[in-house]
């Protein structure tokens, strides 16, 4: 078949007759065609009309010649387009054609499918489409590199070529690039002139990346002998606009060019441009954003094919950011709706315009990693199924918007006045910005709604002079502007059906301390949409993920004081790490370790198994102020605790900063708890307002449960009466011990010896620390006392000045202390040091007193520890709490045990 018009060609000095025409503003009243007579593989004409100067130049010839009409004309269609199942479509884009060896990977992919039919869609390589739109930026704006810009593009395809083509395509695909090139030289030259490019000029400039990669995958999937042809789907897919870089695709005119096209190529392999389309008129333009993902979607839905595979560099759709949430996971399946409701909440998954061809007749589209072909990818289908049904998986993925502004407009006028919400929106309207989501109260007293925060002035400029009289009248209030937001979306097509969605997400959130400035849900209920304040938003959407998505309660540890007690607690979390996370979804990572001299930092979790020797070796001095930032700033995890395990005041005075700024605080130490009343008030009282939790089981009993048995006590209505106990677990083994001819020094000596007590056992025997829990558990109680409230026997001679001149001392009271043992034991009962809170007189003591040899007191061994609690219930026979009361094991043990206790607050199965 020949042109059916034969006329002069045009020169080049006609496409500078033409640029000067569309730099005076003229209109061509001529049509201008593609003379096809030198190009069999086409079989036809293509007219194109023109007017405001643009043309089209054919990619095998840039004979230009005028025609009289628009119209395709082409032989009769003899080959029947199949469709359905035997087509499968592959998309593979820029970074997957990136390199030769990256193409000639596309081609074994392709090959290794065994469909029966392939239609392969590909985008220009790395970076060329970018390289294409700058030759055009360089020659409307008239520099001169850009003949130098054109060059380099050359060179890229033609050493691409080399490597991946040889013999008789190698030479064909040369020639055509050479023919494009010196096309694309002229074209840009008439650009350069006009000093303007329309978009059709730029469209036809830039597409001729696409128009390259095919041709060289169509030859290198031929080397292998496999039939295949490659598609200009300029020819075949026509789009109409539909709005601000925006196109939607005339499918009935596609297929029918798509058919007339088979007709005349029925390969079982086509290579496809994407990108790439026409409009009615056959003038080029491009499908815009994310347009090769949405070729292949038409071009699926057009043969009706079995599947569409975007194939990418990441392994599918992941949870979340995998950047924002480290422990974001790929999902297996979604539905097209929340693929939908992802994409828009700026998911990397596809553009919602990508999925709406497919969605249509129901085609399934694969994400896959074309660098890891092993890993499965995700399918996005119409509704998949459900495995397990449980209410995590009613929720899909996590999504981030930031940068947004709330704008809340607010009044009493606003109430049953039909249209305010019109008015509000048409504003918006006229100033062109885009509004991202919409909140009312059923009151109708206010009604907010987010938008970029680069657009909010104009926006609040715009609602002030609009409802300037309303405002001055008192109907609105005020038109609000709450700059710094963010929006989380949670998606999932499965939240309509399930109860307690909306219950978990907000527990989670206020779990993490992070405040809703505003709520937004579809009745549809695909995705619930929370505005909040950007700083919280990468916390917020970790904490969601963490409580929603994996059942897994996450907490950044940092421990303080790496001493006995710490050091063994670390111990004892390297130890059962593992188990936790594997049985309880409990994942305890240590952030932060600091001593008094040094202190190791790291992002996400410190090596238990050598932080001895890490500590030694890549410390850096310590800064408990630098410590305590690095814990607030990490935003790799949404909760996070600090563990004193020291026994200093300064510290213990910075919990109330620490709960303020949102960080948990457990401790063994005393001095918090038993300090100043005010200080302890107001401690608690933030503690009890937040979702921040304070744990100090191990300042009583260390391992021992005697905070959370008074508190079961007092939760469920009981009245506490006294309390009485043996609270040291040092002052125990030495009385327990102190029996029969021992002296009392040489058990003194031994529990030292032994390591019960202090290096100073003056700090045992003065009875301070005993003191110290007898006024926690008053408090705990109720009673307001303070430390110097509570009268103490110390065991300590006064006129002992240091450790070693009261050890030295010691054997000179051994008598007194025989005689009191004597004493007692002729009495029939025992020596032991005790605490008593005495609820029912509001006082407290601590003193060595005389028990029963068949009380419960005298039948200790060892350094247990025991508590009575005389309460309106257990009155006639007191509750009672034994066991070790010291040493490091069970101290660090009961720290562990409030680091699980917190864990479960937090969401952690119990």
């Amino acid at each position: 078949m020949t042109g059916r018009v034969a006329l002069p060609v045009v020169h080049r000095a006609m496409v500078a007759s033409l640029a000067t025409n569309i730099r005076q503003g003229g209109t061509s009243a001529q049509c201008w065609k593609y003379d096809l007579s030198q190009d069999r593989s086409l079989g036809g004409s293509v007219r194109i009309g023109q007017s405001q100067g643009s043309f089209l130049t054919h990619r095998s010839t840039n004979l230009l010649r005028p025609a009289a009409a628009i119209s395709v004309e082409q032989d009769d269609v003899n080959t029947y387009l199949p469709k359905g199942d035997m087509w499968s479509v592959h998309k593979f884009g820029g970074t997957c054609m990136g390199t030769p060896q990256r193409i000639q990977s596309v081609a074994d992919i392709v090959l290794s499918d065994s469909s029966e039919r392939k239609l392969v869609i590909v985008s220009a390589m790395s970076k060329v489409t970018d390289m294409m739109y700058n030759l055009v930026h360089k020659a409307q704006s008239r520099d001169d590199s850009y003949m130098i810009a054109l060059e380099e593009v050359f060179e890229k395809h033609m050493a691409a070529a080399k490597d991946l083509l040889d013999g008789e395509d190698l030479a064909s695909f040369l020639s055509q690039l050479h023919s494009d090139v010196s096309s694309l030289r002229a074209m840009l030259s008439a650009i350069y002139i006009a000093g303007h490019a329309t978009e059709s000029f730029s469209d036809f400039v830039v597409g001729h990346g696409e128009l390259w990669s095919a041709q060289m995958l169509s030859y290198a999937i031929k080397k292998s002998g496999a039939p295949c042809s490659w598609m200009d789907t300029r020819e075949v897919l026509v789009v109409k606009p539909s709005g601000p870089n925006q196109v939607d695709p005339d499918y009935l005119e596609s297929e029918k060019r798509l058919q007339k096209w088979f007709s005349r190529q029925p390969a079982e392999i086509i290579v496809a441009t994407g990108f790439i389309a026409s409009t009615a008129e056959n003038i080029p333009t491009t499908l815009k954003r994310d347009g090769s993902d949405f070729s292949a979607a038409i071009i699926g839905s057009l043969v009706r094919a079995r599947q569409v595979t975007i194939w990418t560099d990441v392994d599918g759709v992941f949870s979340a950011d995998p950047r924002k949430v480290s422990e974001a996971v790929i999902l297996s399946t979604l539905s097209y709706q929340e693929a939908w409701e992802m994409s828009y909440f700026g998911a990397n998954v596809l553009h919602p315009r990508t999925i709406i061809p497919v969605m249509k007749d129901n085609i399934p589209i694969v994400i896959r990693n074309m660098f890891n072909i092993s890993a499965p990818g995700t399918m996005i289908c119409r509704q998949p199924a459900n495995d397990n049904g449980d209410l995590d998986a009613c929720v899909k993925s996590f999504a981030t918007i930031d940068n947004l502004a709330l704008v809340n407009v607010e009044g009493t006028g606003m109430a049953g006045v039909p249209g305010t919400s019109s008015a509000i929106f048409s504003v918006v309207k006229d100033v062109g910005a885009n509004v991202i989501m919409i909140s009312q109260a059923s009151s109708e007293h206010s009604i907010c709604f987010a938008v970029p925060e680069k657009e909010v002035a104009a926006v609040s400029a715009a609602l002030h002079v609009r409802f300037r009289e309303a405002l001055a009248a008192g109907r609105l209030s005020k038109v609000e502007v709450i700059n710094g937001c963010s929006i989380l979306a949670v998606v999932g097509l499965r939240m309509a059906s399930t109860p307690g969605v909306s219950a978990m997400l907000f527990d989670a959130l206020a779990k993490a301390n992070i405040n809703v400035r505003a709520i937004a849900q579809g009745c549809s209920e695909y995705n619930i949409t929370v505005v909040l304040k950007q700083e919280d938003c990468v916390r917020a959407l970790r904490a969601a993920h963490s409580r929603f998505f994996l059942s897994k309660t996450t907490l950044a540890v940092g421990i303080i004081g790496p001493g006995l007690i710490g050091g063994t607690l670390l111990n004892q979390l390297k130890d059962q790490a593992a188990v936790l996370k594997e049985n309880m979804n409990i994942d305890l990572r240590v952030i932060g370790i600091t001593g008094s001299s040094t202190m190791l930092l790291s992002d996400t979790g410190i090596d238990l198994t050598q932080w001895k020797e890490l500590l030694r070796k890549e410390a850096e001095p310590a800064d408990l102020a630098n410590f305590v930032r690095h814990m607030s700033d990490n935003h790799v995890f949404p909760n996070k605790v600090l563990v004193d395990c020291t026994a200093d005041t300064s510290v213990a005075s910075h919990y109330y900063d620490w709960l303020k700024k949102g960080i948990h605080v457990i401790t063994p130490n005393k001095k918090a708890n038993s300090g100043p009343l005010d200080r302890y008030l107001k401690l608690r009282t933030l503690q009890r307002a937040s979702y921040t939790h304070y744990f100090y089981e191990a300042t009583v009993g260390a391992g021992l449960p005697i905070i959370s048995t008074l508190r079961g006590l007092l939760e469920t209505g009981d009245k506490i009466l006294r309390i009485e106990g043996i609270f040291s677990g040092t002052l125990s083994y030495i009385f327990n011990n102190f029996e029969g001819t021992r002296t009392f020094s040489n058990v003194v000596a031994e529990a030292k010896e032994a390591g019960y007590t202090e290096p100073d056992p003056r700090d045992d025997l003065s009875g301070t620390d005993v003191a110290r829990k007898v006024i926690i558990l008053a408090r705990e109680s109720g009673l307001t006392l303070e430390l110097s409230d509570i009268p103490v026997k110390s065991l300590v001679p006064e006129s002992c000045s240091s450790a070693d001149e009261f050890m030295q001392k010691l054997p000179s009271f051994d008598e007194d202390w025989a005689k009191q043992r004597s004493e007692a034991e002729a009495a029939g009962e025992v020596l032991r040091y005790v605490g008593v809170v005495d609820a029912v007189n509001q006082k407290g003591q601590v003193e060595l007193r005389r028990y029963k040899r068949d009380h419960p007191f005298a039948q200790l061994s060892g350094s247990d520890n025991i508590i009575a609690f005389t309460t309106s219930r257990y009155k006639e026979q007191p509750l009672i709490v034994r066991g070790p009361g010291a040493g490091a094991e069970v101290t660090a043990g009961g720290v562990f045990c409030d680091m699980l206790r917190l864990a479960s607050s937090l969401g952690a199965p119990s």
